[in-house]
């Protein structure tokens, strides 16, 4: 992790892309896309460790807690980078929390093995406390899944009870990582950029377009949002690594 030590922060406008290669061959039938439980030694549960090792240099006065996790378009991998990018924070020894807030398609109780019976929607409609409604699938990785899904989410997501609920993981847990629905498709995951103190943009390398990436920077900017990079999913090379970009 040494690498990491001196460089300069985010906010240079330079942007972290994590360029992978994930086939189903490398991954356990059983994992789900867990690779970082399931086989850690693989290439690709270590180029988590190194977006990890990114976020924890990055901002070192004031390094980001509530990181919001989002797409330009659906099937980008975004779920499954959220996932596996809160397991090995937790392997860190950071209390870590996921929160589904994609009420569109969520998927992480899936990724998870868990039940979705009771979620984020119990906790402000019926305000139950964050320990009635979290699993903890990983030591030290809580998740909190969407439960019933209600009818109106960009408002229950733009209401008073949302931030504050945020504002009480932020003092609970080390790292609060927020699972949004795709940008081009509802206003959501624009709302919760907003609550978070800075947003990952997942995007696949072969099916994103640049025009894609640009209207969702743009829109995530428009609302004031920290662009603290790109993960780059689905990227055609050999060897796994991680490097700097300028720009988008």
């Amino acid at each position: 992790m040494d690498r990491f030590q001196g460089e300069k922060d985010f906010q240079s406008r330079r942007k972290i892309r994590l360029t992978r290669e994930e086939k189903s061959s490398d991954l356990p039938e059983s994992s789900g896309g867990l690779v970082t439980v399931f086989d850690p030694a693989n290439p690709v549960s270590e180029a988590y460790r190194t977006l990890r090792t990114s976020l924890l240099y990055s901002l070192v006065d004031t390094p980001p807690k509530v990181i919001v996790l989002t797409s330009a378009g659906p099937g980008e991998g975004k779920s499954i980078t959220c996932a596996n990018l809160g397991v090995v924070l937790a392997q860190a020894d950071m209390n870590t929390l996921i929160l589904d807030c994609d009420f569109r398609k969520p998927t992480l109780h899936t990724v998870f093995e868990l039940r979705n019976l009771r979620g984020v929607t119990n906790a402000l409609v019926q305000e139950r406390s964050p320990q009635e409604i979290w699993q903890e699938p990983v030591p030290g990785l809580k998740v909190i899944t969407p439960g019933p899904i209600p009818p109106n989410p960009a408002e229950l997501l733009g209401s008073r009870r949302f931030a504050e609920f945020v504002t009480q993981l932020r003092q609970q847990f080390d790292y609060l990582l927020i699972d949004s629905p795709p940008l081009e498709l509802v206003t959501d995951p624009v709302i919760l950029a907003t609550r978070g103190d800075g947003v990952l943009l997942v995007l696949d390398a072969q099916n994103t377009r640049k025009g894609s990436v640009r209207r969702a920077v743009r829109d995530l900017e428009s609302v004031g949002a920290n662009v603290l990079g790109t993960v780059m999913n689905n990227v055609k090379t050999s060897r796994i690594r991680a490097y700097y970009e300028y720009g988008y």
